[in-house]
């Protein structure tokens, strides 16, 4: 009889940073506390102020196409590819002390294609979908029925924005003999009958370039505005100005008078537009775009206010932008997922200079929707509080692992991203970090290593050092582990006093060792090289001894070498893996080292 082990779960996950935007639309709720997200065919509802998941909407099997979040946090409307517009209604959850639960209210069809565009009005009771059929429709929320249709447009619709306008404004309705008639339609008589909805209007715009503005009073177009030779991405409406703002993908955006249609202005921003709207009173706008840059832009002057900016790459790119009248941020969506609070705050030093030059605005924090496929990381800061992670990616992600509850700032729960390091030009493939936590070494495809200081106190990450001489990737880098006498200066005050070398293997089959200089800025050159393997080396680990220093290295070839760190003298070979060996780890003097293979076993040795 066979012997079965018994088998027991020693250790249950206590924190799980899960994914909470996979690309797709986002919705804001008005307060700025709760963002509703595409995943695939699920959405997701997020604390932004603690990441806490409040809710998980399970799909209908197709991807999502668009999202609407009401400004109350009281509806939630998903449209799928599947034809489908589910409407869920919104309450605090019974169970779960910051929880909503997500009631199923109805599925509709409303569209005979995929709806591609939705927007909610201010009082959180219309709804208006946009499909790749040219139709635009406005729903009853809460009655869940059609209460206006809407035909004009050629193409997909791709903006739609609800406002309203002062009913004395609009042109008055031309005297007709047919208004004498004994018929009277019953549309009319519903329009004379409610005259509180007389100011509803709702912009439209599609791929043709047109915008539409409709009469929901009066239940028949109000306006079309050519002013765009491309699709139509944006619309927004200021009503301190009674100005209507539509941004294109045609690298311009249009200022439109309210009270007679006509075009007041156009703006070149010399990018294409994914979102724009007003902001501080109708004073100023921003856009976003292709080239990743939030710009603020003079309404009156036309003018941008923001200093120039770096352009970001094609992933980086803006694909949308949320905001609400009264929140102190913007919400800049990347196409790589990432989503970047932006402080509203410097806007308020231009109240009586609105040409005045500032600095773009400030990030208040970075939120990655996904850390995709995780290719190396490693714990940070002192106390490990930190969390440093590769992600198939040029830049690092620092993200906290702090879980006081009581903690009131926004940036320190569990999961949340602290910082970014950028400075690779290709994706980094492996991490090393010293004793003290505040040294962080990357090995990156771009054939170089960096050195990073690391001072998450006051929020200051930076690379210190560069070392530049591998020709091929480097997928392997290690520091010092050793730490010095606690009596010493480097004990007490570690960011003042970087390691002392760095030790790094290559796709090239080397190893070299770099001595780091305690000045930042200086050109690290290697000690020595070493023809270290005959195929590529996977790992690097130095060992815990600060008088006789080793490292290790393990390589494809199905071998691990231990040198001197001194000498770079080869003093052993481990051998007994059947494949590539892929990871190797020095343990305290005394107790046995382990190396994992490619094979899935594992050896140990005796620890030096």
């Amino acid at each position: 009889m066979a012997y079965k082990a018994d088998v027991k779960t020693t250790f249950e996950p206590r924190h799980v940073i899960q994914p909470i935007y996979t690309g797709g639309s986002v919705a804001l709720s008005q307060d700025g506390r709760v963002l509703a997200s595409s995943l695939g065919e699920e959405v997701l509802l997020t604390d932004l102020n603690n990441g806490e998941h409040l809710a998980r909407i399970e799909g209908d099997g197709e991807p999502v196409t668009t999202l609407a979040l009401t400004p109350d946090t009281s509806y939630l409307a998903v449209c799928s590819r599947s034809l489908s517009m589910r409407v869920y209604a919104l309450q605090p959850s019974q169970t779960l002390d910051e929880g909503i639960d997500a009631r199923l209210l109805r599925t509709l069809k409303p569209h005979s294609t995929p709806v591609v565009t939705v927007a909610v009005d201010s009082t959180s009771s219309l709804l208006a979908t946009g499909g790749a059929d040219g139709v635009v429709k406005v729903w009853d929320l809460r009655g869940g029925y059609t209460t206006h249709t809407f035909h004009g447009h050629s193409g997909v619709i791709s903006a739609l924005h609800f406002f309203q306008v002062d009913p004395a404004d609009s042109e008055p309705a031309s005297k007709s003999k047919k208004k004498k008639s004994k018929q009277r339609s019953a549309e009319d008589e519903e329009a004379q009958l409610d005259e509180a909805t007389a100011g509803y209007r709702l912009a439209s715009a599609g791929e043709d370039g047109r915008v539409r503005v409709w009469d929901l009073h009066k239940r028949k177009s109000a306006a079309a505005l050519d002013g765009h030779v491309s699709v139509v991405r944006s619309l927004s409406y200021s009503p301190e100005l009674k100005v209507l703002l539509s941004a294109s993908r045609d690298k311009t955006v249009a200022l439109w008078d309210a009270k007679s249609w006509q075009q007041m202005s156009a703006v070149a921003v010399l990018e294409g537009i994914e979102s724009a709207g007003f902001v501080a009173g109708g004073r100023f706008f921003y856009t976003g775009g292709e080239t990743a840059r939030l710009r603020l832009w003079s309404t009156e002057a036309g003018v941008e206010i923001t200093e120039e900016q770096e352009q970001g790459v094609e992933t980086e790119a803006i694909i949308d932008v949320q905001q609400h009248d009264g929140l102190p941020f913007l919400l800049s969506v990347h196409a790589d997922q990432t989503l970047v609070q932006h402080s509203l705050q410097p806007l308020k030093t231009l109240e009586s200079s609105p040409a005045q030059q500032i600095s773009p605005l400030p990030v208040i924090r970075r939120i990655s929707g996904t850390h995709d496929e995780i290719i190396d990381l490693a714990y940070v800061g002192f106390e490990r509080n930190f969390m440093a992670l590769a992600t198939n990616l040029e830049d690092i992600r620092l993200i906290s692992l702090s879980s006081d509850d009581a903690s009131t700032q926004a940036s320190s729960y569990f999961g949340a991203d602290v910082g970014l390091l950028k400075g690779h030009s290709d994706i980094i493939i492996t991490l090393s970090v010293d004793w003290s936590g505040h040294w962080l070494a990357t090995g990156a495809k771009d054939n170089t290593a960096k050195l990073w200081r690391l001072d998450p106190v006051n929020g200051d990450f930076s690379c210190y050092a560069t070392f530049t001489g591998h020709a091929e990737s480097i997928g392997a880098a290690a520091l010092p582990t050793a730490a010095p006498p606690i009596c010493s200066k480097e004990y007490s005050d570690p960011l003042k006093h970087p390691p002392k070398f760095l030790v790094t293997g290559s796709q090239d089959k080397t190893v070299k060792r770099w001595d780091i200089s305690t000045q930042s800025g200086k050109v690290p050159r290697a000690a020595y090289t070493r023809k270290a393997h005959d195929k590529d080396i996977n790992a690097i680990a130095t060992s815990p001894s600060s008088t006789s220093p080793l490292f290790a290295s393990a390589s494809q070839d199905r071998t691990v070498k231990i040198w001197d760190v001194e000498s770079g003298e080869a003093i052993g070979v481990l051998r007994g893996h059947k494949r590539g060996v892929w990871s190797v780890a020095f343990s305290p003097p005394g107790t046995p080292a382990l190396t994992t293979g490619e094979s899935g076993g594992a050896s140990s040795s005796k620890g030096m």
